[in-house]
């Protein structure tokens, strides 16, 4: 089995997971672990798909006792290599598992804070990223009404643990998400 095979990382996604907002998120790690793969030379495809099926059986088992348990039992199955399995579960701090290597790093500093811009751009007029900026970003993460499931000290360790600044992290992913943003269906409504 080709691991890196996006294709079949999008089936597993979809076969397990049904909600929309869901596959969005996996959608926009994705495209944030694809950036910081070729921006730290490493392999596009790998992170992309590590950040595509990071949460993939969520959905269905979304508690502690489950989430990345039963995904990596079901990923081992699959044949995905251990260090796809250990950067997946790693993401999940209640697996209180240390993140080693970039790509753990990287998959947990995205996680969140891709999740977090897009629901910024969301309550934009646009319903567009190219409408969000860091300093907007920064602003709602201080508003502990707005998105309440995003931990935003996930956030913080984030950027800390993959030791790049705060605003430079947000602006990266920010850029990433305005890549895929048909993908994402964050292009926005016409004015």
């Amino acid at each position: 089995m080709n691991f890196k095979d996006r294709e079949t990382a999008y089936r597993m996604l979809t076969f397990h997971t049904e909600s929309r907002s869901l596959i969005r998120h996996a959608l926009a790690v994705e495209a944030s672990m694809r950036a910081y793969a070729e921006h730290f030379e490493q392999d596009p495809d790998e992170w992309g798909v590590v950040g595509l099926l990071h949460d993939f059986d969520y959905e269905k088992y979304p508690t502690p006792a489950e989430h990345t348990i039963v995904g990596a039992a079901i990923l081992r199955e699959a044949g995905y290599p251990e260090h796809v399995i250990y950067a997946i579960s790693a993401h999940a701090d209640y697996n209180q598992l240390s993140r080693q290597t970039l790509l753990d790093k990287t998959l947990y500093a995205c996680d969140e804070l891709s999740g977090f811009v897009m629901a910024v751009a969301l309550v934009r007029p646009s319903k567009s990223v190219f409408d969000v900026d860091v300093a907007s970003v920064k602003k709602k993460l201080k508003d502990k009404a707005f998105a309440k499931g995003v931990n935003r000290e996930d956030v913080y360790r984030g950027a800390e643990e993959l030791d790049v600044a705060l605003d430079g992290h947000i602006a990266f992913v920010i850029t990433a998400l305005r890549n895929a943003a048909d993908v994402l269906e964050l292009r926005g409504t016409p004015a």
